[in-house]
């Protein structure tokens, strides 16, 4: 056993004391209300589509391509992955460059790179190939993030990806064994300890290293919270992500029964986790937790308003419309050899619709600005959206900045409530993936 974790120190709390007082039956009137807006906003009414648009002068951009791929499925998890065939993982990475080449043909460039799944480091090597050719084809990307579990930081090829990825995003959930065992994680990614020596080592490979935590599991006492959050801490890795479980349509009769904590454990979790974290690290969002302010983190919509998504099941987001891309691995890769994107669906929204969802991601992010949608939508945001404004700050989630009018403080009763919506938000789009998942056949997989 490494002999850092072997005593707590207790000094690594912090003395930040937060400040949630919104009653129980607020949080759940809050669910409520984000499940209405989401079943409203994310119902698959969407029209065919061919190709992506080009791209807007003067915007920028950031660059999304998915992974699909992993050697066990986590039954808490919706994202979408096939299990693991490394001739078919290997055909897709060819299908994935060859559509990067489609984008830049339109034009694209990015600042920036995001690598999700599945699990994005199956193969090491096609993936360190991958972002190669991304940073040949868009040579104005300053950051690319990519996800792992801990199964493959000791692999023989995961240093490949050193000097390639510039933040990797670990996969913990938790380093209780007893957890772990629960969420069918033991076995397959080994125990707590186990995962914290591979991270320990891993250091040195990126700049950034991202653990990523997940509270509201059934039997995740204070006790186990505040040993994940210690642990965590003593890594001192440059960022803490710690998400709230979530619970869908498609995973709500096998995962709320057996593996969600009650509803009301939540607010008082989340406040062991934000007198832990805050004084160690910035508070990036309400769950993502950095050394530094201006730092890319998992929640990329925050610091891009637009993105455009590469590989199959992948989302973009351009001119206020939700472009969608097949689902299927074999429509995905026929489609591409027959020089088209993968893309498949679009959906467009009002005006209305997305300054409700830059609310939410201001709420979520702590960065809500009436300079911004003044900027961006030509609006007074006090009386464009009048009834978001006027219930937040009547239950004290935000306040007028004293020393600069053009911002609003979200307050830890806002913070709450960001999570809350980000929640609901992100469990309506694993529900969307479900019904675009639904009709695969085996022919598909």
């Amino acid at each position: 056993m490494s002999s850092v974790i072997q005593t707590l120190d207790r000094q690594l709390v912090s003395n930040y004391q937060s400040n949630i007082t919104v009653p129980n039956w607020m949080l759940r009137a809050m669910e409520d209300v984000m499940h209405y807006y989401v079943d409203k906003n994310l119902r698959l009414d969407t029209m065919s589509a061919d190709v992506m648009p080009a791209p807007i002068a003067g915007k920028k951009y950031m660059l999304y391509a998915h992974v699909p791929f992993c050697h066990t499925l986590c039954s808490y998890c919706t994202f979408h992955r096939f299990l693991f065939k490394e001739d078919k993982a290997r055909r897709y990475f060819v299908a994935l460059r060859k559509e990067m080449d489609m984008v830049k043909a339109l034009g694209y460039d990015f600042e920036s790179m995001y690598i999700g799944g599945g699990t994005t480091t199956v193969l090491e090597d096609e993936l360190a190939r991958t972002i190669e050719h991304a940073k040949t084809l868009f040579p104005s990307i300053k950051e690319v993030s990519c996800e792992s579990d801990p199964q493959h930081l000791d692999s023989p090829g995961f240093k490949q990806l050193k000097g390639l990825v510039d933040r990797m995003s670990i996969g913990v959930q938790s380093f209780n064994d007893d957890i772990l065992r629960m969420t069918e994680r033991l076995d397959k990614f080994g125990s707590g300890q186990e995962t914290f020596d591979k991270i320990m080592a891993a250091k040195e490979l990126f700049p950034i290293i991202n653990v990523d935590l997940i509270f509201g599991f059934r039997g995740q006492t204070d006790e186990v919270i505040q040993h994940d959050l210690d642990m965590a801490s003593r890594l001192d890795p440059r960022q803490i992500t710690t998400y709230p479980l979530m619970v869908t349509h498609q995973t709500r009769k096998s995962v709320k029964a057996t593996l969600a904590a009650p509803h009301a454990d939540m607010a008082n979790q989340y406040r062991m986790i934000l007198n832990t974290l805050v004084g160690q690290y910035n508070q990036l969002s309400a769950w993502a937790f950095g050394k530094a302010n201006n730092e890319g983190f998992d929640e990329y919509v925050i610091d891009y308003d637009e993105y455009l998504g590469v590989g199959s099941g992948s989302f973009s987001f351009l001119n206020d419309t939700l472009y969608v891309n097949t689902f299927s691995l074999r429509n995905y890769e026929e489609r591409i050899k027959n020089g088209k994107m993968g893309v498949e669906q679009q959906k467009n929204y009002s005006k209305k619709d997305v300054m409700q969802y830059r609310f939410l991601l201001g709420m979520f992010s702590g960065r809500l600005s009436r300079k911004y949608f003044r900027d961006t939508f030509g609006v007074n945001l006090d009386t464009a959206l009048l009834k978001e404004m006027t219930s937040m700050k009547l239950i004290g989630a935000l306040k007028n900045d004293p020393e600069n009018p053009e911002e609003l403080i979200v307050t830890d009763n806002g913070k709450m409530m960001g999570l809350l919506m980000m929640k609901e938000f992100y469990s309506g789009m694993d529900n969307v993936r479900a019904q675009l998942r639904k009709p695969l056949k085996p022919c598909d997989m």
